[in-house]
């Protein structure tokens, strides 16, 4: 299972402080046993978010190996669907910038 990220810890820990205080004002809970189960709710929806934040994609030499979609600038990027590389157009000088010899 891959580490979590930043955000992900951020998001988590944000969730399950602001689910549990909100939960606790509006339900106005004193017992030990509704703030137990509410904690444990505001748990799981701090998982739950944590789990559904969407991880950055990989690049380069990584993204290659994963098959996920590879950056724009990489040699795998510019190459076609057939594996072959692809060679842009030779460029032609136009009559806004004629070539000096």
């Amino acid at each position: 299972m891959p580490r979590p990220t930043a955000a992900q810890l951020a998001y988590g820990s944000a969730t399950v402080v602001v689910s549990t205080i909100a939960m606790l004002l509006l339900s106005q809970t004193t017992t030990g046993l509704g703030v137990a189960v509410i904690s444990a709710a505001a748990l799981a929806l701090g998982l739950l978010v944590a789990l559904t934040v969407p991880l950055p994609r990989r690049r380069g030499r990584h993204a290659a190996r994963t098959g996920a979609p590879a950056a724009a600038g990489t040699p795998a990027a510019r190459e076609g669907a057939t594996g072959t590389a692809r060679v842009p157009e030779p460029r032609t000088a136009t009559a806004e910038h004629p070539v000096h010899h």
